[in-house]
């Protein structure tokens, strides 16, 4: 596939057929995370890998009872392990450096016939609880990944007109 028509076919999957990930996909869809550039390369985070199914349903329940996070075949959990660095523009590096990776997974996904939703709605202290994360540390984001159960949709996006500036910000 193209990259614009990966770009295109992404979309956030809330529904998924219940059967595995093969592991060559899944490789392929972590290996994107770990290609992903980050502040300094210093790739700082961790990627769990939940395959197990009473776990996905636990982190269904910790992601505010998103049903469906526990439905897919992994869920994939994205974990910054320098949540204290600050780039010299005064931004946290960690959620910049874990969406990069994290939008490499969900590209990767679509190229290998799987689907992602990126879940933000989550409880950090019941997360790390269940994965034995270390306090120190900040889970980002979830990721379940699998096999969509229903066709795509078609996704609503504003035009270029409304989202691009030249030379100066605009209203």
């Amino acid at each position: 596939m193209e990259l614009k028509e990966i770009i295109e076919k992404r979309e956030s999957v809330r529904s998924y057929e219940d059967r595995p990930v093969p592991e060559e996909k899944l490789e392929k869809v972590v290996e994107a995370a770990r290609l992903a550039p980050s502040a300094s390369n210093r790739q700082p985070w961790k990627f769990i890998v939940v395959r197990e199914k009473q776990r996905r349903q636990e982190l269904a329940e910790a992601a505010n009872g998103q049903a469906f996070v526990g439905q897919a075949a992994v869920v994939i959990v994205a974990v910054a392990t320098r949540p204290e660095h600050i780039m010299s523009c005064g931004v946290p590096s960690h959620p910049v450096d874990l969406a990069i990776a994290l939008d490499h997974m969900t590209l990767a996904a679509v190229d290998e016939g799987l689907g992602t939703c990126w879940i933000g709605a989550f409880s950090q202290d019941k997360v790390k609880e269940l994965l034995d994360i270390p306090e120190k540390y900040r889970v980002v984001a979830l990721l379940p990944l699998g096999f969509p159960a229903q066709k795509r949709k078609m996704k609503m996006r504003k035009s270029l007109k409304e989202i691009v500036c030249y030379e100066t910000f605009t209203e």
